[in-house]
């Protein structure tokens, strides 16, 4: 077992690991640079002397700017909370390629928005953009890794759903160093801050371009009834005909998955609802994806990414440039751990394990920043002769938090609620969990800057003790979900098995019914037409 040996649910053509899958997982993770690039620029760019200017910075107490700063970077995490459920409707009646479309096109609105700002106009504008802007990826960031998830293999779900936080990261890398170039390439004028808010309107474009060239999810095309379509788009998306063992094999799946669903819960826009209320299977998982958020935010991320010049001030950074320049060099180490976690650690390692592991090096390396402030005090006691050595291993110490927790909680969320969720119910299961994201993202946007001014260092205890919280939430509630099938999942989260020890069992149980599918199906000559569904479905019953 290598670093790169892929842990497969049954044998698998080569095939099936083709570049249209990974072709139609990039274009959809377009969305996570469009948000990774926001989280990175925006606190950046109104720290700018020229957006000061332009905007009369001047003219307002220390609390209402922290209160106009609040404003800005949180409006765009309120109108994609509401965005995340308004891609609940989208998903279901218009499916996951034309709803990413809308969404897309929301964004660049919003996006061309922003740029008819200036200091006779005001601040308006920002505003309403970002509202429309986080409308668009909160719907974006529902749909697409629903989207990945329904095309790709088991046994790399994990890499092809985490592009979706590469993106992110190859954005946040953008913003960060648009930044620190226009702060020392540029005059201090109108242009110089505007330049960072039209960047983003670039892979909002290439995104909506890029859809047009890729295939609707076959899963969705499956639940509403558009069997033939979608049989041709999983036949093109494997590079396998209908009559492959592999292709009978995921598509029987499929079939027994959505007659169970339909004779159950029922694949209707309000049946989820009733399935949420009624199954506690179902229940139970709603909780934990909207509770993977909670932590993920409360580990201090984003506070990090919207306001990194205020953090690294209370480090003892000083000067803008300087400032921004820190953090270009934290993006790049996000963007470099991320490539290390996409294709060596998610689907090799396990998400659990990536989670608790993460977290318990975060929260060292959290204890001995805020340490360091408490003891040297630094904005009080600045550094006459450049950063001290102390000064020096703090951001040593946040450099390394950032490698545990940039493979862990960053990205491995977004993949296990990609997954975890039954066919009827995965949208809104998303919608849920995408919203619960954006809700605690402002949260920590909208108080970030009031939280260092009143906690200090407490700031970095706190978050370094919820993440401590995180393992234990971990360990007893969150099973293994490596190389699990999607139509498998409810076996997975059953009450009869503990969390730590379900995903062997399932593993073992899948590989019996493996064999036992093989022996039933060879040569009886089965194939994919509708008419054979009944038969296809009962061998499954059988295993």
């Amino acid at each position: 077992m290598g670093l790169l040996t892929l842990v497969e649910d049954r044998p698998t053509p080569p095939c099936v690991y083709n570049f249209r899958v990974y072709g139609c997982a990039i274009v959809a993770a377009f969305c996570a640079v469009m948000i990774g690039y926001d989280s990175a620029f925006i606190g950046g760019t109104i720290a700018l002397e020229s957006f000061q200017t332009e905007f009369n910075w001047s003219q307002y107490s220390t609390d209402e700017a922290n209160l106009i700063s609040e404003n800005i970077v949180s409006l765009y995490q309120a109108g994609a909370f509401f965005g995340a459920f308004f891609a609940y409707a989208a998903g279901h009646y218009l499916g996951r390629k034309k709803g990413l479309q809308i969404f897309s096109g929301v964004f660049i609105l919003g996006a061309g928005l922003m740029l008819g700002a200036n200091g006779s106009r005001g601040l308006g504008l920002i505003y309403a953009g970002r509202v429309l802007a986080g409308i668009g990826v909160g719907g974006a960031s529902n749909l697409t890794p629903i989207y990945i998830s329904e095309l790709a293999p088991p046994a790399i779900r994990g890499r092809l759903v985490g592009l979706y936080e590469m993106g992110w990261q190859i954005g946040g890398v953008v913003g960060f160093w648009i930044n620190y170039g226009v702060s020392v390439t540029m005059a201090e004028t109108h242009e110089q801050w505007i330049i960072p808010f039209a960047i983003q309107i670039i892979p909002a474009g290439l995104m909506f371009i890029g859809l047009f060239f890729i295939k609707e999810s076959p899963r969705w095309l499956m639940t509403r009834g558009q069997r033939p379509k979608a049989l041709k788009n999983l036949c093109w998306i494997r590079k396998l005909s209908q009559d492959e063992i592999y292709m009978l094999e995921e598509v029987a799946a499929i079939d027994a998955a959505l007659e169970h669903q339909h004779s159950t819960v029922g694949l209707g826009f309000w049946q989820p609802f009733q399935a949420l209320w009624s199954d506690r299977k179902v229940t139970y998982r709603f909780f934990l994806g909207c509770a993977l958020f909670f932590w993920q935010n409360t580990s201090g991320i984003n506070a990090i990414n919207y306001y990194s010049p205020t953090v690294f001030k209370s480090i003892g950074v000083t000067g803008t440039n300087t400032s921004l320049l820190t953090t270009g060099v934290f993006g790049v180490v996000k963007a470099v751990v991320t490539i290390i976690w996409l294709f060596f650690l998610i689907d090799n390692f396990g998400r659990r394990n990536l989670l608790m592991y993460g977290a318990f090096g975060g929260a060292v390396c959290l204890y001995y920043v805020g340490a360091y402030i408490k003891i040297a005090d630094p904005t009080n006691h600045p550094s006459t002769g450049g950063m001290s050595s102390g000064g020096i291993s703090a951001i040593a110490f946040f450099y390394l938090w950032t490698i545990f927790y940039t493979p862990s909680w960053n990205g491995t969320p977004w993949v296990y609620n990609s997954e975890m969720f039954p066919q009827n119910v995965r949208t809104l299961g998303q919608a849920c969990a995408a919203a619960s994201n954006w809700l605690f993202n402002f949260l920590v946007a909208r108080f970030t800057e009031q939280m260092f001014t009143a906690m200090g260092y407490g700031v970095y205890f706190f978050f370094a003790s919820l993440m401590i919280c995180s393992i234990v939430f971990v360990f007893f509630l969150l099973p293994e979900t490596k190389g699990v099938p999607l139509e498998s999942m409810d076996r997975l989260f059953s009450n009869e098995l503990k969390a730590r020890d379900a995903h062997a069992v399932v593993m073992r149980e899948l590989g019996e019914d493996e064999e036992m599918f093989r022996r039933n199906v060879d040569g009886s000559g089965l194939s994919l037409d509708k008419d054979n569904l009944a038969e296809k479905a009962s061998h499954l019953e059988e295993v």
